[in-house]
């Protein structure tokens, strides 16, 4: 019975959350539509250039020192089509940003997305550690790819303060929380 109780108190914190988080519709058109849930109050805008579909969340709060863009190709060749050529193409990309950080080298690391697999590689700007947070100085950086579809894949980027802040995980949780509903193709 107590068990039971304990499961079901989890259960309305988590409903809770949902019900308090903002949801963002991202309309695909026939490749398919991608759901947000966003905790914490942020703002979500849409832009298009050529072939590419950028969203960017930027916060509200003038105190939060947070964002994220996600770009969106739809790529003709699936190239991606393993994990092991996703990681490797996201360590390729993020070769140039592993040189000026903290950690030196390009590791991505799977992340646990509901929709697609996706990877991605944690940075530390080396000259901003020790320093008091500044708006526009982000100490981290996450940069990585999620394929939802063998012709929808997305960018990544997250910048914050640091990995363990609640704005980074919010964006972060957002990212791989994300539900994808394929639509009915090119």
């Amino acid at each position: 019975m107590k068990r039971m109780k304990t499961l079901l108190g989890l259960l309305l914190c988590c409903m809770a959350g949902m019900m308090q988080a903002q949801v963002e519709t991202i309309d695909l058109g026939a490749r398919g539509k991608i759901t947000l849930y966003l905790l914490g109050e942020w703002s979500v805008d849409y832009s298009t250039l050529g072939k590419t579909n950028t969203v960017s969340i930027t916060p509200k709060q003038e105190g939060v020192n947070a964002s994220c863009t996600l770009a969106f190709t739809f790529p003709e060749i699936d190239r991606l089509e393993t994990k092991a050529r996703l990681k490797s193409q996201v360590e390729t990309d993020c070769f140039g940003m592993a040189e000026g950080s903290a950690e030196r080298k390009a590791v991505a690391r799977e992340l646990a997305v509901r929709a697609g697999i996706g990877f991605a590689c944690n940075f530390t700007d080396p000259e901003l550690i020790g320093q008091p947070p500044k708006k526009g100085d982000y100490k981290v950086t996450t940069v990585g790819k999620v394929k939802l579809a063998p012709d929808v894949v997305i960018d990544v980027q997250i910048l914050a303060d640091g990995f363990k802040d609640e704005p980074y995980q919010q964006l972060l949780g957002a990212i791989e929380g994300m539900e994808f509903a394929p639509g009915r193709g090119r």
